[in-house]
């Protein structure tokens, strides 16, 4: 029974990991982080109104925390027990929500936009796409600091956007990916540190912490295995990784920062603007080559060939398990 529940997922995540790349996120699709964001928001809101100090409204962030994983855990997990005697319409819900949880086609869709536009000598615009991707003020940014800027968030969502649903698809499928995919939506709306979000965002932002301490490292690794397609080299990448792992305010985004880094023989990280207020932070890998709008591409090869060995990496492992 474990063994045939092993297998259907490998199939499902096999099939989820085409449809993203094929399909994506199409606008027409009702898709749960759309739902998820609402929830946040809505509770955001409700914290505010009812809290009257600040460690009431970081322990309501709490709240949010428990509430959102439950219900994007319990969702497909219920569905699923649902329809446990029906086959196909189980491996659907499994795979239709894993699928969901991957974000690589719209990373590349949303990326590539800024390449096109720098390419084409039209920073204004590439400004614009670019704001649509980070959450750094992106006005007053000159062409290097633009492709920095796309890089980085190509580079920190091949593990938020791809390893990670990945893997805790992988651990137990949709119902914890979809979770996981919950923790990362409330980190990114409500995870700052700035004044607005110091308290409420403290407990989404320490449990995303927790969710992609593996991940993170698990992409780091694979993007310094992949990064020889990229004229980059495997021992160099890890090197630089190693070195620079701590040289970001998360204990994770570093990992596959500075793998990318390392692959493209570029320097990341530096002083960003957050509403209004500038975010100091060191700078990540070796100078060596000087950024150009070409490494946004890489990035997002590096992205993509990342995920393909980490799911021939998950085959073998399933191969193994089923053959003992």
């Amino acid at each position: 029974m474990v063994l045939d529940l092993l297998w259907m997922n490998f199939l499902d995540i096999l099939v989820a990991v085409f449809i993203d790349w094929i399909v994506g996120d199409p606008m027409w699709f009702p898709h749960p982080v759309v739902f998820m964001g609402k929830l946040i928001s809505a509770l955001e809101k409700l914290g505010r109104k009812i809290c009257s100090t600040d460690k009431k409204i970081k322990y309501f962030g709490g709240v949010i925390v428990v509430i959102l994983t439950s219900v994007s855990f319990l969702i497909p997990f219920l569905l699923m027990y649902i329809f446990r005697k029906n086959i196909i319409a189980f491996n659907l819900v499994n795979i239709v929500f894993m699928a969901t949880a991957l974000s690589a086609k719209s990373l590349n869709k949303e990326s590539i936009k800024v390449y096109f536009s720098l390419k084409s000598c039209d920073i204004q615009d590439a400004r614009k796409k670019l704001s649509y991707i980070v959450g750094r003020d992106t006005t007053n940014l000159d062409e290097k600091q633009i492709v920095r800027a796309a890089v980085e968030t190509v580079a920190e969502n091949t593990s938020d956007g791809v390893i990670a649903p990945l893997f805790y698809g992988i651990i137990f499928g949709a119902p914890l990916a979809m979770m996981y995919k919950a923790v990362n939506t409330m980190d990114s709306m409500l995870g700052y540190m700035n004044e607005k979000y110091r308290y409420i965002g403290f407990f989404p932002a320490k449990v995303d912490d927790v969710f992609n301490f593996i991940p993170a490292r698990i992409t780091g690794i694979l993007i310094s295995i992949v990064s020889p397609v990229v004229g980059g080299n495997i021992i160099n990448s890890f090197k630089i990784m190693v070195r620079d792992r701590k040289n970001h305010k998360s204990p994770n985004c570093a990992y596959p920062e500075a793998a990318v880094s390392g692959a493209l023989g570029v320097q990341l990280g530096g002083t960003n603007i957050y509403f209004g207020q500038p975010v100091y932070k060191p700078t990540i890998g070796d100078d060596n080559i000087s950024l150009d709008f070409v490494h946004i591409k890489y990035a997002i090869k590096l992205m993509y060939l990342s995920e393909i060995i980490g799911v021939l990496i998950y085959s073998a492992l399933i191969y193994v398990i089923i053959n003992l």
